[in-house]
């Protein structure tokens, strides 16, 4: 997957994240729970994401020819 593509779902799961913490804020005390399930689900899929982009990184300093 090209650089760019990872940096715009990067982009897209950051969005969502900070989306799910403002519903997390506004939330009742029913629906709390299964919010904050997703959101810590949405913050691990954006934590892997990050590290697909740092691995692509560092693959192209270390390979600047590919």
């Amino acid at each position: 997957m090209p650089i760019r593509m990872i940096a715009k779902e990067l982009y897209r799961l950051l969005k969502d994240v900070e989306k799910m913490e403002k519903q997390l804020l506004d939330a009742d005390r029913e629906k709390h729970d299964a919010i904050k399930d997703k959101l810590r689900k949405k913050k691990a899929e954006l934590n892997r994401m990050r590290a697909v982009l740092e691995g692509k990184k560092d693959r192209k300093l270390k390979n600047p020819l590919k």
